[in-house]
């Protein structure tokens, strides 16, 4: 179940990754950009949600084969089994897209069971029929080795790194056609509302400057500008 307002996700759908990047950055987060991470297809729908963690190490040969996926212990099995709907699956694949992250049954599954998403540093195989599932993915791109080849699953629910982020469950997940930002659980609410508000803003001063005007004094909005915006607003409102 998730634990975010129904109001803080609707902002969170409308406002972008750059929005919330920058938004982060006046909070003195300079590093929420998971890199190199990008939509498995750009057509699929926008993510929100908490962040449900698995973690890779490198494979080690007497552990990692085929043989242990047949094990229900398994915690990359366990992973899409467990993964609360509404959440989205983050995986620390150590940026490695020499063996994949996902393949298209486990989307399917994770499908079925109404988790958000996945976002992954590494990379997915079967990616056609991936995107075919409907599920918002992201990734650095296809890796066609199986799992076992490089990556052994060791840790469901804390801390990881995807892409050079660090990521902790709860955290919020927001991915866009660009790619996705990570937001501090404790922040949420506010950096939400504070993007939204950015947001409408720039929607106010593209019209300006489709218009001719200058950036200067108005991107970015100065105490004028703010004014002009509020005046505008009231306009629309009368309209």
């Amino acid at each position: 179940m998730s634990g975010l307002k129904p109001e803080t996700r609707k902002h969170l759908l409308q406002v972008g990754v750059a929005n919330i990047a920058n938004t982060l950055l006046k909070r003195g987060f300079r590093n929420v950009i998971p890199h190199g991470v990008r939509p498995l297809n750009p057509r699929q729908p926008c993510l929100v949600g908490e962040a449900f963690t698995l973690r890779f190490i490198p494979a080690r040969e007497d552990l990692d084969h085929m043989g242990a996926y047949n094990r229900d212990d398994n915690l990359h099995r366990v992973a899409i089994e467990t993964c609360p709907a509404g959440k989205v699956l983050v995986i620390d694949a150590l940026g490695s897209t020499a063996a994949a992250s996902m393949g298209d049954m486990m989307a399917w599954r994770l499908v079925a069971r109404g988790v958000a998403g996945v976002v992954s540093d590494g990379g997915f195989r079967d990616s056609e029929s991936i995107r075919l599932t409907g599920l918002p993915c992201y990734a650095q791109g296809v890796a066609i080795p199986a799992t076992p080849i490089r990556l052994h699953p060791v840790a469901l629910e804390e801390p990881v790194g995807c892409g050079g982020v660090a990521v902790y469950p709860g955290d919020v997940i927001v991915g866009d056609v660009e790619g996705v930002a990570v937001i501090p659980a404790t922040l949420v609410d506010a950096v939400a509302e504070e993007a939204f508000a950015a947001t409408a803003y720039e929607e106010f001063a593209a019209e300006q400057i489709r218009a001719g005007r200058s950036l200067l004094g108005l991107f970015p909005s100065t105490p004028e500008s703010r004014q002009e915006y509020e005046d505008w607003l009231q306009g629309k409102e009368h309209t």
